[in-house]
């Protein structure tokens, strides 16, 4: 039996950005909820919700990126890095209950529309749309490495698209009068958070339930492996991610050796595996030809 392993540690090269964004759209939230009060405007309290779900979101990954630096020890030999995944799903099942309350409110307000100080709403969107830029500027880089800053970059992303809204919808009232399109603009908010929060969610779910990781060709990895030379069968494959870009392997290769060496097979696979696949944390397993042995199930 033989194993390759290299571990990399959790990436917390974020976290600054992270910080700096939590600043920011933790002291405008406040500004933003008073100002939504104060106005009467159903899409600014829309878009300062979704302010404060930021503020949450990027709190909760300041906490898992802390956590997910505590090394592995002998009850979690893994580490800490799911936790990451942990405060990914707990962000999309905030944007969830936040967008429901949003639409539910909306069409109360469209059955008795509320009167609304269009200029006021207008200025605090603007320097709401101002902030989320900012923030979103900080966060774009590790959006694609992890999952957890993806959470909170996607909820910064719809807290900018709901400012660009509400401004909209200010502009609208201002020249119109029309009281009713506060209320639309916040449904179009709730509606276009809901599918980035599902696909999020999703992502989250299948590392969590050891899924194969997205971008990987379970079948490809499989082939890739049977042709190194002396691989004349692969089984009991499993492919699953500790978290964000982390991925882990683990099989058994029933192996030809005919004068190679059990090692240089056990080498070439796990490079192999590194280079091609990006899978860092490689177990296998070697089996001669011929020698038959009952797996345990998995």
């Amino acid at each position: 039996m033989g194993a390759g392993h290299s571990h990399g540690q959790v990436r917390a090269g974020h976290e600054r950005k992270l910080w700096m964004a939590l600043g920011l759209t933790g002291s405008f939230m406040i500004a933003e909820v008073i100002g939504a009060f104060v106005t009467g405007s159903l899409a600014l309290l829309s878009d300062a919700a979704h302010m404060m779900t930021d503020t949450l979101a990027l709190a909760i990954s300041l906490v898992a990126i802390q956590i997910a630096k505590r090394p592995a020890d002998r009850k979690r030999t893994f580490g800490y890095a799911r936790f990451e995944i942990l405060a990914a799903a707990f962000n999309a099942l905030l944007l969830f209950v936040v967008a429901f309350y949003i639409l539910f409110e909306a069409w109360q307000r469209l059955q008795a529309p509320a009167e609304i100080q269009s200029t006021g709403m207008l200025v605090i969107a603007l320097l709401g749309l101002i902030v989320n830029l900012i923030s979103m500027g900080l966060l774009a880089s590790g959006s694609s490495e992890s999952l957890n800053v993806k959470g909170a970059y996607l909820e910064v992303w719809s807290d900018m698209l709901g400012s660009v809204g509400v401004i909209i919808a200010a502009v609208v009232i201002i020249y119109t009068g029309w009281g009713w399109v506060d209320s639309v603009v916040a449904a179009a908010i709730g509606f276009w958070v809901l599918p980035r929060t599902w696909t999020l969610l999703k992502e989250s779910m299948n590392v969590l339930l050891q899924g194969v990781p997205d971008g990987i060709d379970i079948d490809q990895v499989e082939q890739g492996m049977r042709q190194v030379p002396g691989v004349s069968e692969v089984h009991d494959l499993h492919i699953w991610a500790l978290t964000s870009g982390k991925n882990v392997l683990s099989a058994h290769l029933v192996a030809q050796l005919e004068g190679r060496d059990e090692q240089a097979i056990l080498a070439q696979v796990t490079e192999l595996l590194q280079e091609q696949f990006d899978i860092a944390h490689v177990t296998l397993q070697v089996e001669q030809a011929g020698f038959h042995q009952q797996q345990p199930e998995h």
